[in-house]
């Protein structure tokens, strides 16, 4: 499930990018990671908005950080989605997706530590923080595998030896290609 940018890709590496976005594993993470964009929104513009309101001063503060934080984490996150989309669809190649700009992004802002007086936030927010710094680490995940180079081989007393981890590379490769083939992949739009 890899592809990269900048370097030529094999047949194999480009037509396994591309079936991710018709695997169930993307089709269930598109959509609770949409799902989760709308429960932020729904929640940030309305009851979390009023409850905003009522929290002391350094709540207060810590709910402005942490709703931000939520935000650009399940940004980053729907971007990736929709880049990953794309490619499925053909609107975009695996090569353009792997440039460091349609990459996961916002890291810094993402995995920084919850700020002071964020224990005294509605359990409505700190659900929405825990599940959103969930989904972004997985998706850091998914993008890592999709955008490195797999060892598949090592060095050992100078003799190439195949890494135990190489075979099943194959056979994954192998999986997607034969259901490419066979046209099995499909994308239920919802």
């Amino acid at each position: 499930m890899t592809y990269h940018g900048g370097e030529s890709q094999s047949a194999g590496a480009a037509a396994t990018a591309k079936l991710f976005g018709g695997s169930e594993l993307f089709q269930r993470t598109y959509r609770e990671g949409m799902g989760l964009v709308e429960e932020a929104a729904s929640y940030l513009d309305g009851p979390g908005r009023e409850q905003a309101k009522l929290l002391p001063r350094m709540a207060a503060l810590a709910y402005a950080a942490e709703s931000m934080r939520v935000t650009t984490r399940l940004m980053q996150v729907a971007a990736w989605l929709l880049v990953q989309k794309a490619v499925f669809e053909g609107e975009m190649t695996p090569e353009d997706a792997a440039q460091d700009k349609y990459r996961l992004g916002g890291q810094s802002v993402a995995r920084s530590k919850p700020m002071s007086g964020s224990e005294d936030l509605p359990d409505e927010l700190r659900a929405l923080m825990e599940k959103s710094v969930r989904i972004y680490e997985r998706i850091e995940r998914l993008d890592t595998q999709l955008n490195e180079e797999p060892d598949v081989f090592e060095e050992d007393d100078e003799e190439m030896v195949r890494s135990p981890l190489a075979a099943q590379f194959d056979q994954v490769e192998a999986f997607f290609q034969e259901t490419m083939d066979k046209g099995l992949v499909r994308w239920d739009r919802h």
